[in-house]
Order: C-alpha cells, then sequence, then structure tokens
C-alpha cells in the first residue's frame, strides 16, 4: 500500500485515513526523508493525528536537485504538436529546480511573457544514486524510484519556439509546481503506473484527459534507461515524463506550415503569434488551475493540485 507524504516548512508529514501523522526525523530535504523510511512507516501507525487541511503545505521535492523532463511523450500531444508519433524520438530537457513551488502557491507569468501554458505530468521521485551505466530493467525500476508526485510543466510558449530551446521558458520561478504528496511505492504499486488517469482544468473546464497506458510512448523503464547512457542521477531528483494533449498550443494545419517555412524567421513567428494571440486557452490573470493523477479506482492517488495564475506587475 502507497503511502502519502506531506511537507510544510517545518517537518513531513504522512497523510493516514485519520488524519496527518508527524514524521520523527531530522530531515530537512526529499533525500534525507527517503534514506529514513523507518520513520516515514512509524508514521504511519501513529494514533496521533492532526486535520490534513490545515495543513500548510509545499513541494514535497526539495531544491536543489536535477529536474529531467521528456519531450513529446503522449501520442495526443505528438499530433498536437504536427509530427508523428511513429517516429518521435526518446528525448530530454532540464528545467532549473528553482521553478519548484508549492501545491497551492500562485503561478506567477513574467511580465515579458504573453503566451503561458499548462502540461499535466506525473513526475518520478528517485529514491538512490543511479550513476552512469546502472542497469535498469521492470524486475528493478521499482528499486530506483520511490514515488511519483504530480507536476505542472508550465512553459512560456513564446520563449520556447523563436529560441528553440526549452531551459529557459520552463524554468522562471514557480513554474514547476509539485505536490501535494509524494507518494512513496510499496510493492507492486509500479505496475498500475499504465493506470494513472491525467487531467488538468481551467476554471473547472477539462482541457487534459487520458491515462498513461493508452497514451505513453516511452515508459519510465526507457527513460531511464536512455537517461543512464549519460547522465547521473541521485536520491531526491526529479524525472518529468510528458504530458497529454489538451495544452493551448496547437500546431498550425499544414498548409499555413508549409507557407511559414518558406518565410524568413522573424516574419515567421511574427504570423505564428499574431494566430495565436487569438487562442483563447492560454492561461490568464486570475485562471485557477486544478490537476489530478490517480486511477480510476482510487488505488493510487497524487492528490489535487490547484493554483492561481498572476501576471507580474
Amino acid at each position: 500500500m502507497s503511502m502519502s507524504v506531506l511537507r510544510t516548512t517545518d517537518g513531513w508529514w504522512v497523510q493516514t485515513p485519520r488524519g496527518a501523522a508527524e514524521v520523527d526525523t531530522a530531515a530537512t530535504t526529499t533525500a534525507e526523508l527517503l534514506a529514513d523510511r523507518a520513520a516515514v512507516e512509524a508514521a504511519a501507525t501513529a494514533t496521533h493525528t492532526i486535520p490534513v487541511d490545515i495543513l500548510e503545505v509545499v513541494s514535497p521535492v526539495t531544491a536543489p536537485c536535477r529536474v529531467v523532463a521528456q519531450m513529446t511523450n503522449f501520442v495526443s500531444h505528438v499530433k498536437d504538436s504536427g509530427m508523428n508519433p511513429d517516429t518521435v524520438p526518446l528525448t530530454f530537457f532540464r528545467k532549473a529546480s528553482g521553478s519548484i513551488s508549492g501545491p497551492y502557491q500562485d503561478v506567477i507569468k513574467p511580465d515579458h511573457v504573453r503566451f503561458l501554458d499548462y502540461e499535466v505530468e506525473v513526475g518520478l521521485v528517485l529514491g538512490r544514486s543511479v550513476p552512469v551505466g546502472t542497469s535498469i530493467d521492470e524486475d528493478n525500476v521499482s528499486d530506483f524510484v520511490a514515488g511519483l508526485v504530480l507536476t505542472n510543466d508550465v512553459s512560456a510558449r513564446d520563449v520556447q519556439l523563436p529560441k528553440t530551446q526549452f531551459y529557459e521558458s520552463k524554468s522562471y520561478p514557480t513554474f514547476t509546481p509539485v505536490g501535494p504528496a509524494l507518494v512513496l511505492l510499496e510493492e507492486g504499486d509500479f505496475k498500475r503506473f499504465d493506470d494513472l488517469r491525467l487531467q488538468l482544468r481551467v476554471n473547472g473546464q477539462l482541457r487534459q484527459n487520458m491515462t498513461v497506458g493508452s497514451d505513453m510512448i516511452y515508459r519510465p523503464v526507457q527513460a531511464l534507461q536512455a537517461l543512464t547512457k549519460f547522465q547521473r542521477l541521485d536520491a531526491g531528483d526529479l524525472l518529468l515524463t510528458g504530458t497529454p494533449g489538451g495544452t493551448a498550443l496547437k500546431a498550425p494545419g499544414k498548409p499555413i506550415e508549409i507557407i511559414g517555412s518558406l518565410l524568413p524567421p522573424a516574419v515567421k513567428w511574427k504570423s505564428f503569434f499574431r494566430a495565436q494571440a487569438k487562442n483563447p486557452n492560454y492561461l490568464q490573470d486570475g485562471d485557477i488551475v486544478e490537476l489530478s493523477i490517480a486511477t480510476d479506482d482510487g488505488g493510487l492517488d497524487l492528490g489535487i493540485q490547484r493554483t492561481v495564475v498572476r501576471f507580474a506587475q
């Protein structure tokens, strides 16, 4: 049975049917908490609890850490991006861990950003060091992945696309809301990964809704196998596994794309973003973004994240 761990500024808590039980630990980072699993398990059976809703919960993943993300990893998102799911490669990008924020903290749009987008994603939290050359397969992947978290890969599309890079566009402060819970996996839990349903709503309107099993292209084992060829990972590091279709950004139709390819880059992007300005789905000041990830039967539940978009003044 999985355990849901919550974090506040002054401690760690295990969410139980009775309420939140404080973890008796000196851990100040996610990595340190994962090394103190006995304290977490003891809290799960504690009799003294407090109501969960009085906790001021922050991200259960602490910074600094590595934040690695998979690109275009759901069939529906690949199609939205105008690419072929049968040929899309397994690729990664990095995000600054300074972008990590809490599950109920405002998402702040920088003043120069015009087109702010959302991406609900399952985050894998590493539980131990994974040196380059480590062998990972279906039988031992749960030895390396300690838990799962709900994340939003917030994206500044007008920074991302013209520069053809992801790091800046996805690394502004508050651009990686994480939580509310770090769901620590028990024996057999990882086998339910494909059953997870990712949903995202903006002001109550359902924008993204897909299960992992029906849409994800490269599973965690494949991603970790690729990463271990060149990238060391450590306990507490975070791997985002991609988002389904339904983001605000959509690729233009083929005729428009062909015409755009013939234009100078400055003209092409000016025309593209002029058209995007008519798209009502980009995030606006005051929008409420609600995310959830869980199996349909509730057996594995990463919680509900609610953030409000605020435009920097």
